[in-house]
C-alpha cells in the first residue's frame, strides 16, 4: 500500500509539475491551476504528451475544420492560424497583426475540446459497462452475479430502493432510466477528473447546467395537478397573498435546479484547486522540508475527493428524485389543513 501511495502522488506530483507554467524561472501556481480546471483546445497529459483536437469553426456560413495544433509554435505559445487565434479561452477573428477584431458576429464554434472529448469518453465507457451487465443478466437468467455485474448490482438496487422508492413513491419506474443515468454519469467524470491527465468536466458550469436543466424540466413536465395548485392556489393561504405567493412558488421552481447546478460545479472545482494548491507549495518554496508535508495533506484531500465524487452522485441524484416525488405525489389538501374526515 505505501508503494501505492508513493508511486500514486509521483505521478500526480510530475503531472501537476509539467502543466505548470514557468516564465523566466518564476513559478505561477495560478497559471497552473486555471490550465487544469479550464477548458481547452487541446488535452494536455505531460510533457510530449499532448493530444490536439480538432478545431470546427462555421464563419458565416464556411465551414473551417483543422488541428488546435496550428494555434501552437514550438515552445507551445498561441499564434494566430488562418485569422485566427485562441483569446482568453475562446476563439476570435483577428487582423494581420493578430489582434482580435471587433466584429465577431457570425463565427460558431463547434470544435472538439478537452472536455468535449472527455465527455465522449465516458459516455462510451459508460455504454461499454452497462450494455456489457444487460448481457450477463440476459445469458444468466436466474444465477447468482458474477464479475462486474455483482459489482454494480448493489450499487444499482440502492438507486432504486433507498433513492427512487423512497423519494418518488409508486411512479418509480418511469424515472429511473433517468436517475441511474445521471448517478453514473457523475460519478465517473468525478473519477476521472482525479486521474492523471483528467479533465474537470463535471466542475464545468455548462454541463452542471445542462444536467439541472434536465432535472428542471422532467419536474415541470411530470407536475401533476395537485402540484400546480400549491403552487398557483396555495391550501391555507388568504387569496389576497397570491401576487406574492405565487412569484416566489415559482421562483422556488428555478432556485431547486440552480441550487444543483452550483453545489456540483463549486464542490467538485473546489477539490480540484485544493489538491492543486497543495501540490504547487513545492514549487513556491523549492524546499525539501515541504514536500512531506504537501505530500500528506495531498494524499488526504485526495482520499476526501475519492468520498466526494460519489457524495455528489449521491446528493445530485438524491435531491433530483425528490423534486420528481413532489411533482408527482397526490395532494391532500383537506388534509394539509388538518380538517380530515369527522372534522367539520
Amino acid at each position: 500500500m505505501k508503494r501505492l501511495f508513493v508511486l500514486l502522488f509521483s505521478f500526480l506530483t510530475i503531472s501537476a509539475a509539467a502543466e505548470a507554467p514557468v516564465e523566466g524561472g518564476e513559478f505561477k501556481p495560478g497559471d497552473m491551476i486555471m490550465h487544469h480546471i479550464a477548458d481547452d483546445y487541446n488535452w494536455h497529459f505531460a510533457d510530449g504528451a499532448t493530444l490536439y483536437l480538432p478545431v470546427i469553426l462555421l464563419d458565416n456560413g464556411s465551414l473551417n475544420v483543422f488541428s488546435s495544433r496550428n494555434f501552437y509554435n514550438d515552445n507551445h505559445e498561441l499564434v494566430p492560424y488562418n485569422g485566427y487565434k485562441v483569446d482568453h479561452g475562446h476563439i476570435s477573428r483577428v487582423d494581420a497583426a493578430g489582434q482580435p477584431l471587433a466584429d465577431q458576429s457570425g463565427l460558431l464554434d463547434f470544435s472538439i475540446t478537452k472536455n468535449v472529448a472527455s465527455l465522449f469518453l465516458s459516455v462510451a465507457l459508460l455504454l461499454i459497462i452497462f450494455f456489457t451487465i444487460a448481457g450477463r443478466y440476459k445469458s444468466n437468467q436466474g444465477k447468482a452475479p458474477t464479475g462486474i455485474q455483482s459489482f454494480f448490482e448493489p450499487i444499482i438496487i440502492f438507486v432504486r430502493d433507498e433513492i427512487a422508492k423512497g423519494n418518488i413513491g409508486p411512479k418509480y419506474e418511469r424515472y429511473m432510466p433517468y436517475l441511474l443515468t445521471v448517478f453514473f454519469f457523475i460519478w465517473f467524470n468525478n473519477l476521472l477528473g482525479l486521474m492523471p491527465g483528467g479533465t474537470n468536466l463535471t466542475g464545468n458550469i455548462a454541463v452542471t447546467l445542462v444536467l439541472a436543466t434536465i432535472t428542471l424540466l422532467i419536474t415541470v413536465f411530470s407536475g401533476n395537478k395537485g402540484y400546480w395548485k400549491h403552487i398557483f392556489a396555495t391550501p391555507g393561504v388568504p387569496v389576497w397573498l397570491s401576487p406574492i405567493m405565487i412569484p416566489v412558488e415559482l421562483i422556488g421552481i428555478i432556485t431547486k435546479p440552480f441550487s444543483l447546478m452550483i453545489r456540483l460545479f463549486a464542490n467538485i472545482t473546489a477539490g480540484h484547486i485544493i489538491v492543486l494548491s497543495l501540490f504547487s507549495l513545492i514549487f513556491i518554496f523549492q524546499h525539501i522540508a515541504v514536500a512531506p508535508i504537501s505530500v500528506a495533506f495531498a494524499i488526504f484531500m485526495f482520499f476526501l475527493e475519492l468520498l466526494v465524487a460519489l457524495l455528489q452522485a449521491y446528493i445530485f441524484t438524491l435531491l433530483s428524485a425528490m423534486y420528481f416525488g413532489g411533482a408527482v405525489e397526490e395532494h391532500d389538501h383537506v388534509g394539509d389543513l388538518g380538517h380530515g374526515d369527522g372534522h367539520h
